[in-house]
């Protein structure tokens, strides 16, 4: 009979729980991972790999139809939208099987089924109808999240979606209106628009992408409307009729209601957590409003059991569950690694342009009481940026002026979700902005405007 006791049981092989397995593995662990579906999890399966697959056909069907723009005369391209779903699962697919290699070379232990906590520091999977009990003296519960649903409008899967169905559909729509404007709901409304679907986005809040820099916000709405998205802010989809062919979808703006016809509905309305049903209740893992309650290493009030991921504290970021992983695997081992600093949390949208920001907004600054310095550099004054044909966008630096604290960076535009990591590290390293002004970047890159912001910030920026 197989092994049935661990160190460790993760719950959940998505970007917390493999890679909490990984490095518990390493640091001499007998590890098992419980998972009921694809390893991997939603991030590599149904998130943040297959989406990008999408997003890159979008953007080279992008590139072809400006082809004229670089001196190249293409015949017309069209879409294939199935080939472009076939793509995008096969990326998942191939990534998913990494996983499964990777845990073989660490000696990790799959147990495949649903797992649910029992007392005494044991798992119960279930498999086909067939129970096996397992025990560790740790286990780390990372069962991550789902799509939020909202009473009004319930997904059913067919003309009202979420983001698993929008990457797997037969047929584009022509008409789609996505309700939510974070970076689930901009990601897909550049998808479709880009590959010829008639797209509405609509946002309760006052911009879209909300959490980010209101500059930011402000420049990513022009170039939706640019690009034909239609945009409604300070809205709110009150109903959904889908007794017809389609969808008539009302809207509640200040200026009143407004019905839209549509093929189908995407809700972007954000994350709910998988908690429900895995015994939290019945060995008593405090919860609070969804959520795992954990301190700053993970550990929950019930000795040996932890949580990572989008159901405790933090951003429902990918890199977020793996951070946390690391950092609780090795508490576990006896090292004393530091907490997670929250607030040096990247954050990347792979619309285009592209979002990539890390830190405090210029208004968080402000309400936090800092006297600040601020520097802007647009790409249109970038030789590399007009080069490349992606004007669009700029690098925003937000600095103490106290005593030159980074204290945020907001950028916009192609490639940037490659150049946040600069501001992260240096973040880390408590860099400031004259070091940052005194370290050379090559010439020409987009890179070179996190410089120049800087730069301007000091009243010292040289092109512009």
């Amino acid at each position: 009979m197989a092994d049935t006791k661990f160190d460790l049981i993760v719950i959940g092989s998505g970007p917390g729980g493999y890679v909490a397995a990984i490095r518990a593995s390493q640091l001499g662990m007998n590890v098992g991972v419980v998972e009921r579906a694809e390893l991997g999890g939603i991030c590599l399966n149904w998130g943040c790999i297959p989406t990008k697959a999408l997003l890159k056909s979008a953007n080279v069907f992008e590139y072809i139809q400006h082809a004229n723009d670089y001196g190249i005369h293409v015949k017309e391209a069209t879409v294939d939208f199935a080939g472009m779903v076939k793509r995008s699962r096969d990326v998942a697919g191939a990534m998913s099987n990494g996983i499964e290699f990777l845990f073989k070379k660490n000696k990790i232990t799959q147990i495949k089924g649903f797992g649910k906590l029992k007392a005494g520091k044991k798992v119960a999977v279930e498999t086909d109808g067939k129970t096996v009990d397992y025990s560790a003296e740790h286990i780390i519960v990372a069962t991550g999240g789902r799509s939020r649903e909202l009473p009004n409008l319930p997904i059913d899967g067919k003309k009202i979606i979420g983001y698993r169905q929008a990457m797997t559909l037969k047929d584009r729509p022509k008409k789609m209106v996505v309700v939510g404007s974070g970076a689930i709901g901009v990601e897909f409304a550049y998808f479709y628009n880009t590959i010829g679907t008639d797209v509405t986005i609509v946002e309760y809040m006052p911009n879209i992408v909300p959490v980010e820099d209101v500059d930011v916000s402000k420049q990513l709405a022009r170039s939706f409307k640019k690009a034909g998205i239609t945009i409604m802010t300070s809205a709110e989809v009150t109903q959904v009729d889908t007794k017809g062919k389609g969808c008539k979808v009302t809207v509640k703006t200040k200026k009143g209601e407004e019905v839209i016809e549509c093929d189908v509905v995407l809700s972007a309305v954000g994350v709910s957590t998988n908690i429900e049903g895995i015994g939290l209740e019945e060995v008593g893992v405090a919860t609070d409003k969804g959520k795992v309650l954990v301190d700053d290493y993970y550990r929950t009030n019930i000795p040996g059991i932890y949580a990572i991921g989008d159901i405790v504290k933090g951003q429902a970021l990918a890199h977020v569950a793996s951070a946390e992983g690391i950092t609780c695997v090795e508490k576990i081992a006896g090292h004393n690694p530091d907490p997670i600093d929250y607030n040096n949390i990247p954050g990347c949208t792979y619309c285009s342009p592209e979002v990539a920001s890390v830190g405090y907004t210029e208004q968080a600054a402000k309400e936090a009481g800092y006297e600040i310095k601020v520097g802007k550099f647009p790409f249109t004054a970038s030789g590399k940026a007009k080069a490349a044909g992606a004007p669009d966008g700029f690098v925003k630096v937000i600095f103490d002026a106290k005593y030159g604290e980074w204290l945020g960076a907001h950028m916009i535009g192609a490639n940037v979700t490659e150049m946040i990591a600069e501001v992260v590290a240096a973040r880390k390293l408590e860099t400031t902005g004259h070091e940052i002004i005194k370290s050379v970047h090559p010439h020409p890159t987009m890179s070179e405007a996190v410089m120049e912001a800087t730069a301007a910030a000091y009243d010292e920026v040289i092109h512009l």
